[in-house]
């Protein structure tokens, strides 16, 4: 249908209560996202697909390919009825599924998922958590295929081919993922056979020396997850897998819940763009997709950032004469996104929401002239988004990223690896459990006046903003770090702002950083190249501020102590620092540099 108000543009309607062989109009909706991406794709000129408010779960993911590219100058939008208007209406994709619920003794409520093994749930919204205990019980070896302990409390686990172990700190900037295989009694002894091959990948990946201590392998969990005697707490649940297509799901509500608000991910990716052009979505909320491969016998093998391992070459880097090494994957994968932007270009993501999602919020990979602007990511298991494989002109901006990382903790809130020209800018990243921006190797990478808080809450060795590798040939084409500020990075062991890793042609000048257990290093390994701090503000000297090493120019930067002077000598970065757009709970003014517990409180 043309619109009177511009008789070039083609208005198509979807509402959850829509035929789909219907004519797709205001009056007569379509009733399901692919049934308006196919008349969108047979029409001529500028395209907009109108959302109704609603729900709409998704049987499949929705696939976008180059057919349903925007033809001869024109764009193909899809977005929420009343887009940018106080009437807009709240439309979220969906790939959950409710369940039939019945209530066991104790209160546990239990269901039939058939084939579905989620690793996140949510009851009403609200995030529910695997049921876990803290330690492996009695005294505890590792050995070659497991573990053993001379207590025998796993021999009581319900179902223990579900268990997993967690390995908090495998590495300072790791953690790892491993099933259990099986539990047995053997001379007085409990043995924990690990399933395989991710066990045996690990004890070959995580091995390290520092100072003259050598570890080997993950080392005795940190915490296990996900068997029946383990539901104790309310808002805790577990998934067993007896049979092939007969999972069940158990949990123990928390007071006042309903069982008709349990809502279980279903698919892994929501929407897929694949080698599409000028195409916007605005206004939509992705939500309820999860990620099952960590609980295959291949488990989760974290490595750095939001890469793991899946197996090949490993090699060994020295972290100085003296100091130890460390080993590395020859290659990781990058953890998937639930909405996937693969080669597309002139694509604009614009003003929408990525929430209770099992792995990455969006992931755009390769392709050209892209833009992320005005979206919140929340509530995520992985990082809110990466940008790789040689994505160009990507423009990040003006995003909302908070309580991200909530499984994988290792994934930071935003980045970018093997990109060129990729802008990170005027972001909020907040309450993340180690980094908050991320730049790998690449070429002409801008990080400008994004605002950084809480993060390092959980792992170490990272920071607020985190570069490492090459990022040019030259200055000119070379990273520039600028305007950004950094509070609150908060475990021991981390760097606010973070040049790392042989990281060279960076340069870092009139940014902010406060409250970091260490502002910034000059001295790394590999070492830095051709890098320049100027006109920054510390409230403490970075470490070898005060002898630089040669491939470090450190001029013009500023240390205070009092936080009267600091806030004052800052508040015209600051200013000019976060969102561009308000959002509601945060405050518009110049963010402050001395809360510890971010923008929320």
């Amino acid at each position: 249908m043309r619109t009177v108000e511009d008789p070039f543009m083609i208005e198509i309607f979807v509402a959850p209560g829509g035929d789909d062989s219907g004519p797709g109009t205001r009056e007569r909706p379509f009733a399901t996202p692919g049934r308006a991406r196919d008349a969108a794709r047979a029409a001529a000129g500028e395209v907009l697909v109108q959302f109704r408010g609603g729900t709409y779960p998704l049987a499949e993911p929705l696939e976008l390919t180059a057919a349903d590219s925007g033809r001869d100058g024109h764009r193909i939008v899809y977005q929420s009825f009343g887009y940018g208007t106080p009437g807009q209406e709240e439309v979220v994709l969906s790939g959950g599924r409710g369940v039939t619920v019945r209530e066991e003794s104790g209160g546990v409520w239990t269901a039939v998922v058939g084939g579905l093994e989620p690793r996140q749930l949510h009851v009403a919204g609200r995030r529910a958590e695997r049921a876990s205990i803290d330690a492996l019980p009695g005294a505890a070896a590792m050995t070659e295929t497991g573990y053993t302990t001379d207590s025998p409390g796993p021999l009581g686990w319900r179902s223990p081919g579900d268990v997993e172990f967690v390995h908090r700190g495998v590495y300072p900037w790791t953690e790892a993922r491993c099933g259990v295989a099986a539990v047995a009694a053997e001379d007085g002894t409990t043995v924990v056979t690990m399933a395989q091959p991710a066990f045996g990948r690990a004890l070959d990946l995580y091995n390290s020396t520092w100072q003259g201590m050598t570890t080997r392998g993950p080392g005795l969990p940190t915490r296990i997850e996900n068997d029946a005697t383990f539901l104790t707490r309310p808002g805790t649940f577990v998934v067993e897998r007896p049979a092939p297509g007969a999972h069940v799901l158990r949990y123990l509500p928390r007071p006042g819940e309903r069982p008709e608000d349990v809502v279980v991910p279903a698919l892994e990716t929501l929407l897929r763009i694949t080698g599409a052009r000028d195409v916007s979505l605005r206004g939509l909320t992705f939500a309820d997709a999860t990620w099952t491969r960590p609980s295959g016998p291949e488990g989760f093998l974290h490595y750095h950032g939001s890469g793991f391992y899946e197996g090949g070459p490993i090699f060994t880097v020295s972290l100085g004469e003296g100091v130890g090494s460390v080993s590395v994957p020859a290659e990781s994968v990058t953890i998937p996104a639930c909405v996937v932007l693969d080669d597309v270009s002139g694509v604009t993501v614009e003003g929408c929401r990525f929430t209770r999602l099992g792995a990455t919020g969006l992931g755009v990979s390769g392709g050209a002239d892209v833009t992320v602007r005005g979206c919140d990511f929340d509530t995520l298991s992985a990082g809110a988004l990466t940008v790789t494989r040689g994505a160009r002109d990507v423009l990040v901006e003006d995003n909302w990223i908070h309580h991200v990382g909530l499984d994988y903790p290792g994934s930071p809130g935003v980045a970018v690896q093997g990109t060129t020209r990729c802008t990170v800018s005027r972001n909020h990243v907040a309450e993340t459990p180690h980094c908050g921006i991320v730049a790998g190797p690449g070429r002409g990478t801008r990080i400008l006046g994004n605002v950084t808080t809480g993060t390092m809450s959980v792992l170490a060795d990272g920071g607020g903003v985190y570069l490492s590798g090459p990022q040019g040939e030259s200055h000119e084409d070379g990273a520039v770090i600028r305007g950004n500020v950094i509070t609150d990075t908060r475990t021991p062991y981390n760097f606010g702002l973070y040049c790392d890793y042989g990281a060279a042609w960076v340069t870092v000048e009139d940014n902010v950083v406060a409250r970091a257990d260490t502002t910034a290093i000059l001295h790394v390994s590999p070492p830095l190249e051709h890098l320049v701090y100027r006109g920054n503000v510390w409230d403490a000297d970075p470490m070898g501020a005060d002898a630089p090493p040669p491939g470090v120019t450190y001029e013009g930067n500023t240390t205070l102590t009092d936080e009267a002077e600091l806030l004052a000598a800052t508040e015209a970065v600051r200013s000019r620092a976060g969102l561009l757009t308000p959002r509601p709970g945060l405050p518009a003014e110049p963010p402050a540099l001395w809360s510890t517990n971010g923008p929320n409180g």
